[in-house]
């Protein structure tokens, strides 16, 4: 990118306008802006609209840039004045973000965050600072020192570690995950020295690093020292009386008590709070999307609203439930929140620059918004022609106009995909590369370069020199249904979900107490103050009152209730019960464990498949693979390649996907040279099976055949003749599968589909194959068979 636009907007001691730069320009341009802030001793900062856009330019611009160090601060992801507190995760990430800006940066750095964030109120620098702390080998650290540091800091106390901001003591060592680790880190404490640090695998709690030193930092932004506490209840009781002092929330935090939504009173526990403007440095160079403008208008009459809304419930005349219902005594807005105005004067307290797509302005980038090829697709379906033929003469004009054209994937397989299909096609040169850099030396001497990028659109820009240079994504040349669907940063609590359309009389399992009735919500007084419960009857009538804060305790009774007996209160059967399912797991592992050391003995098929062929069998899926359609997929094609027996289950509802994972895996296999038998238990489920794969596997070199009671005796002699002597690849049947006259010449592939619904000989016969071949399990409804 030319570096004179830049350079001037690095300079501007005013607020300017930068133009040019649509979305997939945006990443290359705060790459290099990162680059001269860093020269100067700062930072880029991109305020984005919402966290989808913030985390888009993150994630990409590392591709520009490899040096670069990218910085999130997000948003809590809950809402304005929430009983809810903010995730661990979320809270982690701010934290360690917040801690990383207290040093000048080592390397260049783009920090990115979203009008939410910017809006809030943030601890003091000092605050963060005095709380951040490096704990090395042979540090003196009593152990019981610690574990009050730890709770005090917002870690939670567990068994077995696998999240951060989580702890747990066993003798003398400590596992803990703090913020931005991804390993659970071991302490082997010698009396009150740290005598070694391991990383250690959550899955397999195996050792597979040291460390000499790590940095300890808080989890949670409400730090629950006896300073903090006391100014709490003195400015609680100041700004709500002493009417206030039976709250729930203010006699847990009083006893040193965390609890849910007490983050959203930070500003009771500080002298003061900071914002985003406060922690950045004079010579961070800062820009706002173009649409930060109307995201900070929502976002400030959002708070608005729920302030509002919380003002009047307050004011409300007292419920009749008993103890009058419990009361949300909210802050006023300018407290965790900036107001409007304050905004306004932040922003304009130093240079804050707004980016444009569109050009005219003070300064402009060049770049215009990606190539539009929507044409080319319809044109394609419309003619029943392959969209990769259009997309080669598109390729052949850009060359003869010298366009410089670099193509970006999502992830490595897709690229591999795109190659294969584009060189099926007859484009020349296509080279994968690893940088931008040798993407943009493979360009400049005409070859087209393919780039795994993260970004769902591309741009098109003209050079000072007068030559132009253009990205195409994946999403830009083959439509939305490639954008990458990005998961939730937090998902509710299971039960609290389930709590939300269970109905009175229902059955749910409390940990300790066993089955009960669930009888509603209800508010009780205790102590003094009101408290929200779930209501559970159990035997003899019996009644226990779970506060809402532990609802973790309880679970729904998933299965059929009719007939199902209450648990009593202080009775021994709900314990005798977990007793002897204790036992009937351990048995259980036992079997599991033989099996496993079995099957890791053995070798299995090899099974890789042709990529292009196989790019070409994905291609004709004619919907987006959601998320766990391609982790399934690529975990299935990982085992079959691995040399050892596959043996996975793969779960998901009625119309999620399943059959795609399958078909898939069974041309990986058969393409690679074995059979494939797929056993269904039902004759229609056998039929619709046959239906889908031989249409998917038509055009393929591959045989499909199906066996069932229903199949004319003629096509089930052929069926079982071309298994015997392999010249059928692929067979869908349903038990007959199973019979001892049908032989397979080299079957190396059985998926299973709903297994449960097998009778036990079936299962007897399933479970023999499983010690030679890779077995690939589907079901929508999981029993604990199969999940075995």
């Amino acid at each position: 990118m030319s570096m004179e636009p830049l350079a001037l907007l690095a300079r501007a001691k005013a607020p300017v306008t930068v133009s040019g730069l649509p979305t997939g320009l945006m990443p290359w341009a705060l790459a290099d802006l990162a680059r001269m802030a860093h020269a100067a001793g700062g930072r880029a900062v991109l305020i984005a609209s919402d966290e989808s856009a913030a985390r888009a330019v993150g994630d990409a611009a590392s591709v520009f840039a490899p040096e670069l160090r990218a910085l999130a601060l997000p948003a809590w992801d809950c809402l304005p004045y929430d009983r809810a507190s903010p995730g661990h995760a979320v809270v982690a990430e701010r934290l360690a973000t917040l801690a990383t800006l207290l040093a000048p940066p080592a390397a260049p750095t783009l920090l990115v965050t979203t009008v939410a964030a910017a809006t809030q109120r943030l601890l003091p620098r000092a605050v963060v600072a005095a709380h951040v702390r490096l704990v090395a080998v042979g540090d003196r650290l009593p152990l019981e020192t610690l574990v009050a540091d730890l709770l005090r800091l917002g870690y939670v106390r567990v068994d077995t570690v696998a999240d951060q901001g989580e702890f747990a003591v066993r003798g003398g060592l400590v596992d803990l995950m703090p913020p931005g680790a991804d390993r659970v880190l071991r302490l082997d404490f010698f009396g009150d020295e740290v005598e070694a640090i391991r990383e250690v695998d959550p899955a397999s709690q195996r050792t597979v690093g040291r460390r000499g030193e790590f940095t300890l930092l808080p989890v949670s932004e409400v730090l629950l020292d006896p300073a903090r506490i006391r100014l709490f209840r003195q400015r609680w009781l100041e700004m709500f009386g002493a009417g206030a002092a039976g709250d729930p929330l203010y006699q847990a935090v009083s006893e040193g008590r965390r609890i849910a939504g007490a983050d959203h009173f930070l500003p009771l526990f500080e002298d003061r709070l900071e914002t985003l403007f406060d922690w950045l440095g004079p010579h961070d160079l800062v820009l706002a999307d173009s649409a930060t403008g109307s995201a900070a208008a929502e976002r400030f009459e959002a708070i608005n609203d729920y302030h509002d809304n919380r003002v009047a419930a307050l004011a409300a005349p007292p419920t009749r439930k008993p103890g009058g219902g419990a009361v949300y005594r909210p802050l006023p807005q300018d407290a965790l929140y900036l107001a409007p105005d304050d905004w306004a004067e932040r922003l304009a307290s130093r240079p804050v620059h707004r980016t444009s797509p569109f050009g005219g302005e003070a300064v402009d980038l060049g770049g215009l918004p990606a190539r539009d090829f929507s044409a080319d697709r319809v044109a394609a379906e419309a003619a029943g022609t392959s969209l990769y033929a259009a997309l080669a003469a598109r390729l052949a004009r850009a060359r003869a106009e010298r366009v410089k054209v670099v193509v970006g994937a999502f992830s490595q397989g897709s690229r591999d995909r795109l190659e294969g299909l584009l060189a099926e096609a007859g484009v020349p040169g296509l080279r994968p590369v690893e940088t931008w850099s040798e993407a943009l030396g493979s360009a400049g001497r005409g070859e087209v370069p393919l780039l795994v990028l993260p970004l769902e659109h591309g741009f098109q820009r003209l050079s000072a020199d007068g030559s132009r240079l253009e990205l195409w994504t994946e999403a830009d040349m083959l439509g939305d249904r490639l954008v990458p669907r990005r998961r939730r940063a937090r998902a509710a609590d299971a039960f609290l979900k389930e709590l939300q359309v269970l109905n009175a009389g229902e059955l749910v399992v409390h940990e300790e107490h066993g089955i009960g009735r669930y009888i509603g919500l209800q508010t009780i007084t205790a102590a003094g103050s009101p408290h929200d419960t779930v209501a559970l009857e159990y035997a003899g009538g019996d009644r226990l009152y779970v506060p809402v804060e532990n609802l973790d305790v309880l679970s729904r009774y998933g299965a059929d209730s009719e007939g199902v007996a209450l648990d009593r209160l202080g009775g021994t059967s709900w314990a005798g019960r977990k007793a002897r399912m204790k036992a009937r797991i351990r048995e259980i592992a036992n079997d599991l464990l033989r099996v496993a050391a079995a099957r890791a003995m053995r070798a299995a098929d090899i099974l890789v498949p042709d990529q292009a062929g196989y790019a070409a069998f994905v291609d004709r899926f004619p919907w987006a693979e959601t998320e766990d359609q391609l982790r399934a997929t690529a975990d299935v094609l990982q085992d079959l390649a691995s040399g050892r027996p596959l043996d996975r289950l793969v779960c998901g509802d009625v119309g999620f996907g399943k059959t795609e994972v399958a078909l898939r895996a069974a041309f990986a296999a058969a393409i690679a040279g074995v059979q494939v038998a797929v056993v269904c238990p039902t004759t229609l489920l056998a039929r619709q099976h046959a239906e889908t794969f031989r249409e998917r596997f038509r055009g393929f070199p591959l045989s499909v055949g199906r066996l069932s009671r229903l199949v004319p005796a003629a096509e089930a002699k052929a069926t079982r003749d071309g298994l015997a002597d392999g010249t059928i690849d692929i067979v869908v049947g349903t038990h007959a599968l199973l019979a001892k006259g049908v032989q397979f010449q080299r079957l190396g592939l059985v998926i299973v589909d709903e297994e449960q619904r097998f009778g036990v000989t079936h299962k007897e016969r399933l479970k023999a194959l499983r010690h030679d071949v890779h077995v690939l399990t589907l079901t929508a409804t999981p029993i604990p068979r199969t999940l075995q």
